[in-house]
């Protein structure tokens, strides 16, 4: 039961004003375990993606439109988690995890948006891999710096505005009690659930969101990736094959991850639902993903370890 420091009375009713999350565990000695493991992930997060930013601005050969989303790829990812570990490692400290609604609700915003726009993102990359395959004539052409720019700010706006609208129609509800999310951060599904007023309109705002930034992303991707296996298959060289399909391999597992992740975070009937099993796919979606997406750009690809032994190089003194 909330303390009544989590609520004001409005006249003859009590507005919440603090909720209170159920963080990962409330056992003390495990909490006090997954403290360090948790900032280690974040700490890793910040090295490896903000790593992957500077090693792209820094090596000319790097400055190609697929590198150049990678960069930006990894500045949401930055950001994504950002908006969630800080508190959810600092929340294993506390006995009581509060968060005021204010902040819940900046939590959130901030957190849908990253996400949002990396769907776009994602679907950016992917229609970048079609032109460079499909149309390798013409890349330079049509994946012009200008229009490379567009595309990264329309995924950016596409995901604020999104946000922002989710955000409202979310946090404009009545909220009355009880005041505890079961996660360890503020998500829609979790709040909406215990609003005192009618959800019926935000709940509508969620999905129509969902279809068309979530699953109009995917259906671009998929759509791409057809395009991209057709110009493949008609490859006369079984190496060129293997080239341009390697060249789509890394975005293929982040895809993967991401929407696999989220659809079973998101999709599933709520029948099936377990509330230790939502906290791990969250874990994974929200925590883990951030961190190894710039090891899943990396560890393949030849010209980014190229890249990073020529600035090694460079940095010790030694010829090139």
């Amino acid at each position: 039961m909330a303390g009544s420091r989590s609520r004001e009375w409005n006249g003859n009713h009590t507005t919440v004003t603090m909720f209170v999350l159920l963080g990962l565990s409330d056992e003390g000695q495990l909490q006090l375990i997954l403290f360090p493991v948790f900032l280690g992930i974040y700490i890793l997060t910040l090295t490896w993606n903000l790593g992957l930013i500077l090693l792209i601005k820094m090596d000319s050969h790097l400055h190609t439109p697929m590198y150049f989303f990678l960069s930006f790829l990894s500045f949401t990812d930055i950001c994504y988690s950002s908006s969630i570990s800080p508190r959810m490692i600092s929340d294993f400290l506390k006995s009581r995890k509060e968060i005021s609604f204010f902040a819940c609700a900046v939590q959130y915003f901030v957190g849908a948006w990253m996400g949002l726009a990396e769907c776009c993102l994602l679907a950016t990359m992917a229609y970048d891999r079609y032109v460079a395959i499909g149309n390798p004539l013409l890349y330079s052409a049509i994946m012009a710096p200008g229009f490379c720019g567009k595309m990264v700010a329309g995924s950016s706006m596409s995901g604020f505005f999104c946000s922002l609208v989710l955000t409202v129609s979310c946090f404009h509800l009545y909220y009355c009690g009880p005041n505890i999310i079961q996660n360890f951060f503020c998500d829609v599904p979790q709040v909406i659930s215990l609003a005192c007023s009618n959800p019926l309109f935000s709940q509508i705002v969620l999905l129509l969101i969902a279809v068309f930034v979530g699953f109009g992303s995917l259906f671009v991707i998929f759509f791409s990736y057809g395009f991209i296996t057709a110009s493949v298959l008609k490859m006369p060289s079984v190496k060129g094959r293997s080239k341009a399909f390697n060249t789509c391999a890394s975005h293929l597992v982040a895809v993967t991850l991401f929407y696999g992740t989220a659809l079973s975070v998101y999709m599933r009937p709520s029948s099936n639902c377990s509330l230790e099993q939502d906290k791990v796919l969250s874990v994974f979606y929200v925590i883990i993903i951030p961190m190894l997406n710039p090891l899943i750009y990396s560890l393949r690809n030849k010209e980014i370890k190229e890249a990073l032994k020529r600035e090694i190089k460079g940095a010790m003194g030694l010829p090139q």
